[in-house]
């Protein structure tokens, strides 16, 4: 339960982190002005008085310490999930564990004497000879 609940996390983060990548405007790229990245307007007001750069670059840093710890913790509770064999697997290995319990039973019916033995006939069945 708590790995999957850190797993969809882990994708949250991953998208926003593209997502932000991206809307960041590159050193000496005007397409960022597009977005508010201009670092004047109704940006400046929005984000304070550095403008969005600031707070993009910041909120990305974040987001990258959260997708590394996520990481992390995925990586050390991925061990604890146990391996899912396939149903054809499964029905084999209970098919076997049938099998043994089988075994193990004792039976109500006497075992038969090997056929090698002399077997007495009681003396009212006639000999067939």
């Amino acid at each position: 339960m708590l790995y999957n609940i850190i797993l969809v996390l882990h994708v949250i983060v991953a998208v926003a982190l593209v997502v932000l990548v991206l809307l960041q405007q590159g050193k000496g790229a005007d397409a960022g002005a597009a977005f508010g990245g201009g670092g004047g307007g109704a940006s400046g007001t929005m984000f304070g008085s550095q403008g969005a750069a600031n707070f993009l670059t910041r909120t990305t840093g974040i987001l990258a310490t959260l997708f590394f710890v996520l990481s992390l913790a995925l990586f050390r509770l991925a061990g604890d999930v146990t391996k899912s064999e396939s149903l054809v697997d499964q029905a084999e290995q209970q098919q076997q564990e049938q099998q043994e319990s089988r075994q193990e039973r004792p039976r109500d019916v006497p075992a038969a004497p090997p056929a090698d033995a002399e077997q007495e006939t009681p003396e009212d069945m006639p000999k067939s000879e």
